[in-house]
């Protein structure tokens, strides 16, 4: 299953608030897309294991291929499968560049440091997947034009609060990386144990 690139409110209407996938906001109307939204719908186990692992693919922009590869990384790792999963997803560059106001949503994001606009540590890096550790100090390429985007975006930050792991310079635009991110600074409304039983049920 490839990345959605379809119509992003359609999505959040089904699954609920996604700060990463957009900043729209849906009126109030509560119910689902489709023609039988209205109906009131009583979700078995499986489709609210479904819904939870359906919020971490739109919300970080992953494909299933890469979201199953990530739950099998933390699964090797000591501790809570669903924290570390969590852990492993927000200290991806294009959400670490996300959350420091950088960019409006995370595909944004993605797109900045796909074209060149971002470095860590001095070097430029293109892969949205880089894997940001403490210490890492992430900064805009020395150039104009790199310069004027990300001045732009971050006058409007798609989410207002700066998680505690990081630092922000905006006059500089500089961001740090200070620690690994703690769970309640997870700005996603997501049962990370749900997307963990997913994945375990399927083998």
């Amino acid at each position: 299953m490839s990345r959605y690139r379809g119509p992003r409110v359609r999505i959040i209407r089904r699954l609920g608030e996604l700060p990463g996938l957009t900043r729209k906001t849906v009126r109030k109307r509560s119910n689902p897309p489709g023609q039988h939204g209205q109906a009131l719908r009583k979700l078995s186990e499986y489709a609210k294991r479904l819904e939870e692992k359906q919020k971490l693919r739109y919300n970080y922009g992953l494909s299933e291929r890469q979201l199953l590869r990530y739950v099998r990384k933390a699964r090797r790792v000591k501790g809570s499968t669903g924290q570390t999963l969590l852990q492993l997803l927000e200290m991806r560059l294009d959400n670490t560049v996300f959350r420091l106001g950088m960019a409006p949503t995370i595909p944004a994001a993605r797109q900045l440091v796909g074209h060149g606009h971002i470095q860590v540590n001095g070097r430029t890096v293109y892969t949205p997947s880089y894997e940001c550790r403490p210490g890492d100090v992430i900064t805009v390429r020395p150039r104009e034009r790199s310069r004027k985007l990300v001045e732009a975006y971050a006058q409007y930050p798609g989410l207002a609060t700066l998680p505690t792991h990081l630092e922000f310079d905006k006059n500089k635009l500089e961001g740090r990386v200070t620690g690994v991110v703690e769970r309640q600074c997870v700005a996603l409304q997501v049962n990370e144990l749900m997307v963990v039983e997913y994945y375990s049920r399927k083998g």
